[in-house]
């Protein structure tokens, strides 16, 4: 296959396998858990659950006490399951119609990598598109210690003109 044909195609396979490359060492050394494809789907479901239902409860459920959830790579983290929850307490409370879908890419160690994507509705006849990356690890429990995300954002206004 024609390198050039490989990297049209498939952007977000190759930013997968950087952040691999570059986070290998790390995810050996926060914990002797070996994370499955399995336990990775699982979790991303349930995360979709939770945005889904606007429900901040599950979402901090999802993390460990001393979690790190880092929205965007130049925004302060939100610590711990209680960070969490203030932060989706916020964040979720004015979507409606959200519909959250992902696809695993890689997993080694405690990390997983997943594309995921989320469309919702806001006040003021806004539709909102976002389209991202996750680097997650976990705990030996399954719970998630570290989010990191990177994402795009699309607006549609009520006339269905892109902003």
């Amino acid at each position: 296959m024609n390198s050039d044909h490989f990297c049209s195609q498939k952007p977000f396979v190759l930013i997968a396998l950087f952040f691999i490359v570059i986070n290998v060492d790390t995810a050996q050394a926060d914990s002797s858990a070996e994370l499955t494809m399995a336990q990775l789907t699982e979790w991303l479901d349930a995360y979709g659950e939770a945005w889904e239902s606007r429900d901040p409860d599950k979402a901090a459920g999802l993390f460990a006490e001393n979690s790190s959830y880092q929205v965007t790579p130049y925004e302060e983290a939100h610590m711990g399951q209680a960070g969490v929850h203030q932060y989706w307490a916020g964040v979720t409370a004015n979507q409606t119609n959200i519909k959250f879908e992902y696809r695993p890419l890689s997993i080694t160690d405690n990390m997983g990598i997943a594309h995921w994507s989320a469309q919702f509705d806001v006040p003021g006849d806004i539709h909102l598109e976002l389209n991202g990356i996750f680097v997650l690890e976990f705990d030996e429990d399954g719970k998630c210690t570290k989010l990191r995300e990177w994402w795009h954002l699309k607006t549609h206004d009520a006339e269905g003109e892109t902003n």
